[in-house]
């Protein structure tokens, strides 16, 4: 094996090598470009706030402290938010998992009253929807302003989700159904014992998009919410980066001694901005790194039939 890949590399000629390189620096740049924005925020938020400031921190960090993650976390508000985000975040999440994987599984099933019917009704809504206004006067009506579950329920049926998951489920032979219907498994026995198990792929990539979707909106919560108690970390993020100024003045007067803090850990509105924008962003990218391995193959077998 050693002798055969000896003479492969011997066999590249320059053109190969050149190219080789190109790829490696063109690939190498565009990945610092896509990483160095969050490295740049989370070395300023353990750097001097005053250098900070200044927009001398540029590649590395200077006078590290942890000073603004612990007075971030004394903000008013920002806990209870963070509860919210985690909260819409786990049970949307799940919700939209199960309802996707259901739907898409039931628009494959012949024996569905209406099958092309109901899945066309359910995709047009990609296309056309009747825009803000009516969308608030109609979770008014039922209620859902000022209300947990006006996170919930407006985001549990995706047709782009049921796309994916009725193409991933079209992709199983249908002996396996077969097999258990023959059984006496009934529509959910089949569903929760033959679907579910095999689909996994599909649900981890739902859960990804639904999970990402849920944690970063805010817009309905601008909408909905009056209620501070049911405020979004994105939309406390949103306030406070619009009210940066004003907040560094409340936490450095909330702290013990302001006066006698180092300048270097004296809250300023660039460190506000930057610490508060880590802590929304982390949480989330925690959840690629487990879904990952079921991410490639669910969006590839959910988006092509075959």
């Amino acid at each position: 094996m050693e002798t055969v890949k000896k003479r492969k590399r011997q066999k590249q000629s320059f053109a190969d090598i050149l190219i080789d390189i190109v790829i490696y620096v063109f690939f190498g740049a565009f990945a610092f470009i896509c990483v160095y924005p969050f490295y740049y925020i989370f070395i300023n938020t353990i750097s001097s706030n005053e250098l900070s400031q200044k927009g001398l921190i540029i590649f590395l960090p200077k006078a590290i402290h942890f000073q603004n993650y612990v007075k971030a976390i004394k903000i008013p508000g920002l806990m209870d938010a963070a509860l919210v985000s985690v909260g819409r975040t786990l049970i949307g999440t799940l919700f939209t998992v199960i309802s996707t994987a259901f739907l898409g599984y039931m628009f494959t099933r012949e024996t569905l009253w209406h099958r092309k019917f109901w899945y066309r009704f359910v995709i047009v809504t990609m296309y056309f929807n009747a825009g803000i206004i009516p969308w608030f006067l109609t979770m008014r009506n039922l209620h859902l302003t000022n209300n947990f579950w006006g996170y919930i329920l407006p985001a549990i049926v995706s047709p782009f989700y049921i796309i994916l998951a009725k193409t991933f489920v079209e992709s199983i032979p249908k002996e396996l159904q077969q097999a258990a219907e023959i059984d006496g498994a009934g529509t959910m026995k089949v569903f929760f014992s033959v679907i579910m198990p095999v689909i996994k792929p599909i649900m981890a990539t739902v859960a990804i998009f639904a999970a990402v979707g849920q944690w970063n909106a805010f817009q309905d919560t601008l909408l909905l919410m009056t209620n501070n108690k049911l405020y979004s970390l994105q939309f406390i993020l949103y306030q406070y980066i619009n009210q940066a100024s004003s907040l560094k003045q409340l936490v450095n007067s909330s702290s013990s001694s302001a006066v006698a803090q180092s300048v270097a850990t004296v809250q300023t509105a660039t460190s506000i901005r930057m610490t508060v924008t880590i802590i929304v962003v982390a949480p989330i990218l925690l959840i690629y790194p487990i879904f990952q391995r079921y991410f490639v193959k669910g969006i590839m077998i959910g988006a092509v039939k075959g």
